[in-house]
């Protein structure tokens, strides 16, 4: 292992499960824009980054099954609808002989929207974590 991976691990590790679900989801956001904006290059690289945005997927989905899911039951219901939204079209895009840079906007925008609104929330907790200390 070198410096730089030792180096990443740390910093990953102070990360609440937000950010790191953050994290994830921009990350895989960004290998399929990238292969979307590079795609006579990179195509051949498409079936790898859907199998990671499908192991994201998975993880998200069957987080909200966990009995400490803090999430209110609407909340896990949509995101285990999302979740097999995401699971058909990565399986249409894998089956496809001619699939499309296009055909995956849908999956990029799904994931850039479900990171701002987590970093929307990591903003607002710690304003309100700022705001309690203040106060003490």
């Amino acid at each position: 292992m070198n410096s730089t991976q030792t180096y990443a691990e740390v910093q990953m590790s102070g990360l609440s499960e937000k950010e790191l679900e953050t994290r994830a989801l921009i990350r895989t956001a960004s290998a399929l824009n990238s292969i979307k904006e590079n795609w006579d290059e990179k195509k051949s690289e498409l079936p790898q980054a859907l199998e990671k945005e499908r192991r994201l997927w998975t993880i998200i989905a069957s987080a909200m099954g966990e009995p400490d899911c803090p999430q209110d039951n609407s909340i896990k219901v949509n995101i285990i609808n999302l979740s097999i939204f995401i699971f058909k079209r990565i399986n249409m895009l894998l089956a496809s002989t001619d699939p499309k840079p296009e055909q995956l906007d849908i999956l990029i925008d799904i994931n850039m929207n479900i990171a701002r609104g987590l970093s929307e929330g990591i903003a607002q907790q710690q304003a309100e974590a700022v705001g309690t200390k203040q106060e003490l």
